[in-house]
């Protein structure tokens, strides 16, 4: 059996490297404030804007958090809404069932 080359092994480490700092880097800090692109849409019938599409797919994850959380009890109704809803099928961004 041959010995594998010091720098296939180095190789390789930095790949397992890159790849979970990769990972690390797309975790999701969920802000409600990330979506203030948004609110215009959610409260008229102005279109959601190309800005306002790409942070709620990006906050995707946050949603059922921001409609339990107690602190965040003042914007439900903005994120409960009709509005809120069409904004989420206009960006293609299925709406949660929590």
């Amino acid at each position: 059996m041959q010995k594998a080359c010091p720098c296939v092994v180095v190789l390789l480490v930095v790949l397992a490297f890159a790849l979970c700092s990769a990972q690390v880097s797309t975790a999701v800090t969920c802000n409600l404030m990330d979506l203030s692109p948004c609110l215009p849409a959610m409260t008229s019938p102005a279109a959601p804007t190309a800005g306002c599409c790409s942070k709620l797919r990006q906050q995707r994850s946050c949603f059922c958090g921001y409609l339990r959380d107690p602190k965040y009890k003042a914007y439900r109704q903005y994120l409960n809404s009709p509005n809120a809803k069409k904004v989420a099928t206009t960006c293609r961004v299925p709406f949660p069932k929590c």
